[in-house]
């Protein structure tokens, strides 16, 4: 797919970036104090919750690999002839894959420590020693919760199972740009106008994927096969986890969609 491989190599002349970006990406980094043990609490009432090791690093990293990426999408000539409003549809329902997506190809490592959440009764006595409130029921099971996506144990393993299996692919450049071109153009949106265009774009990626993975891997039937199954890892990860995980522990509760409108109208 031509209009995909134009834009393999990596531009990483830098422009102006948006605000929001930039003040991450020239914020110095904060020294961050050593893990210590996991606090021992009642195992009947805790659960395992993870974060990164080093926030300020890995939103960082995370924040250059995005800018990178949405440089990467502006410039596929086939994803400019599409309407501002198409572009935006497609950009906020692909972000969080393609950024995954830039972080294995970067081979960003992601660490992770784990910390036990106090029980209820644990948050109930220490309430009332300090003369606060209790704190509220939880919801009860099947109902949503209101407030952050606070990324699991489990959470955090779908993303390292994904960055292994790429890594493990050894996935070349060029196959990083038609795996992304076929995330980039999802024709199964709903609210796409081209429907029709976006469908033929993302066959033309595939088609140009396995072509060039039979002359390159001549010896390897089932690779092209082994990259799909990269895009389906894709999937189950969540995006809320992902801007959860990269982005609210140094700018708190953020707006992605904000966030994208303004990187994808700016000059990156």
């Amino acid at each position: 797919m031509a209009c995909v491989e134009r834009c393999c190599r990596c531009c990483a002349e830098g422009r102006r970036h948006s605000s929001i970006l930039y003040s991450i990406l020239r914020s110095e980094e904060r020294a961050v104090p050593p893990a210590g043990p996991a606090p021992q609490g009642c195992p009947c009432g805790s659960r395992r919750r993870v974060a990164l090791r080093s926030p300020q690093v890995a939103c960082k990293a995370a924040s250059a690999v995005l800018v990178k990426t949405l440089r990467f999408v502006q410039n596929v000539p086939c994803f400019q002839e599409l309407p501002l409003e198409e572009q935006l549809l497609l950009v906020r329902s692909c972000w969080a894959p393609l950024l995954l997506l830039g972080l294995a190809q970067d081979r960003v490592q992601l660490e992770t420590v784990e910390s036990a959440e106090p029980s209820m009764l644990q948050r109930i006595l220490t309430a009332r020693q300090q003369g606060e409130q209790p704190p509220p029921r939880a919801p009860a099971p099947g109902r949503p919760q209101h407030g952050p996506h606070l990324p699991s144990a489990g959470d955090i393993q779908a993303i390292k199972s994904f960055l292994a299996k790429c890594w493990s692919l050894d996935i070349s450049t060029k196959e990083y740009a038609y795996l992304k071109g076929t995330v980039l153009f999802n024709p199964d949106l709903p609210g796409l106008q081209c429907t029709q265009y976006i469908e033929g774009l993302q066959r033309e990626a595939q088609q140009a994927l396995n072509e060039h993975v039979r002359l390159i891997h001549r010896g390897d039937e089932a690779r092209f096969a082994k990259l799909n199954v990269v895009l389906s890892l894709l999937r189950s990860i969540n995006a809320n986890v992902v801007a959860e995980l990269f982005f609210r522990p140094i700018i708190g509760a953020v707006n992605m969609d904000d966030m994208l409108l303004e990187m994808l109208c700016a000059k990156l």
